[in-house]
């Protein structure tokens, strides 16, 4: 019997097994830091053995999962511990884009960055944080810190930094991001952003620094 013939635009089995994964680790189908046989995991996300496998595999080489054979799929749990190392990891990384993207940036890039931050500012100042803005803030958070990673051109961050940003989901699950806590990350990022447009490269790699630990005092309660 002939293979069906697969898509152009439809994934293999085991991208569509690791997204969903990490899509029942997002939404909680799978708590963090539960022990699953594979059994259990392909009963709950209705996944076959073979794509499963393969999806644990990757997923256990980025740090998510532990196997242990012939007895359970232990899934990272989001702590303490884990948070610190992962804005730690974070910051090393993107303090090199934050030098970069103020040396060699795009000016219209930065001062577009800008804007969109000074506005989204106002909107959440004049009618507070509403589903859109909460949108707007997400969507904005990705352009700011793809930016800097996307200004020091290597792949291997990039591909890392997709790999970090499961990690960052993860630990921030239980944040809930409120008026105040949203104008102080956009205001940090714009301090960052300034300095970039000066062109002060110890500028903006201490602002982004300053911008990291305020991030994980929020996230742990100290701030």
């Amino acid at each position: 019997m002939a293979e069906p013939i697969r898509t152009a635009a439809e994934p293999p089995l085991a991208d569509r097994a690791y997204r969903a994964i990490l899509q029942g680790l997002f939404d909680r189908t799978i708590p963090a830091g539960a022990e699953l046989s594979q059994a259990e995991l392909m009963a709950k996300l209705g996944l076959t053995a073979q794509p499963l496998r393969d999806a644990l595999l990757k997923l256990e080489a980025e740090g998510l999962v532990t196997i242990h054979a012939r007895s359970c799929i232990r899934f990272v749990k989001a702590d303490l511990e884990l948070s610190r190392a992962t804005y730690q990891f974070r910051s090393l990384i993107e303090r090199a884009g934050a030098r970069t993207f103020a040396e060699t940036g795009d000016a219209r890039e930065i001062e577009a960055l800008a804007a969109a931050h000074v506005d989204l500012i106002a909107r959440i100042e004049a009618g507070g944080l509403g589903m859109e803005e909460s949108a707007a803030l997400g969507a904005l958070e990705n352009r700011f810190h793809g930016a800097l990673l996307g200004a020091l051109r290597n792949p291997l961050i990039e591909t890392t930094a997709r790999r970090l940003k499961n990690y960052v989901t993860l630990v921030r699950l239980d944040w809930l991001v409120t008026a105040p806590l949203a104008l102080r990350t956009l205001r940090e990022h714009l301090d960052v952003l300034h300095a970039c447009a000066r062109r002060d490269a110890d500028g903006a790699e201490a602002a982004l620094t300053a911008h990291f630990q305020q991030a994980l005092q929020r996230l742990l309660g100290m701030a």
